[in-house]
């Protein structure tokens, strides 16, 4: 179970790395451009996406500074570091050769085992 939770945790800060990525986001941009870039079909829980963020900035992933949202309020906006582009980049290797494999297992017949 421990590993299952271990897979998932990695996959989540890949996802909150993508997307801080594509420009600074606040937050709960961050959760809304991941539902927005996966067509509506993932959605992060709030108690899910904050000590993830937390853990991505003390891991030096991810910078943070204060500034104000659209709506005006105090937010903590989000930004990758080049530690997190070099960890995006690996983990998008690996998730990629991952579902190749599993794919590859998926797709085989019993006549060509």
């Amino acid at each position: 179970m421990s590993k299952q939770a271990d897979v998932l945790q990695g996959t989540l800060d890949m996802l909150i790395l993508k997307a801080v990525s594509l420009g600074r986001l606040h937050g709960y941009g961050v959760l809304l451009r991941i539902q927005q870039i996966s067509k509506d079909r993932l959605a992060i829980l709030q108690g899910s996406l904050y000590p993830a963020l937390y853990r991505l900035e003390h891991q030096g992933l991810i910078a943070s500074e204060w500034g104000e949202s659209e709506n005006n309020r105090k937010a903590k906006y989000y930004r990758l570091t080049p530690a997190g582009r070099r960890r995006l980049e690996q983990s998008a290797r690996s998730w990629n050769e991952m579902t190749d494999i599993i794919g590859t297992i998926l797709g085989t017949r019993s006549e060509e085992v």
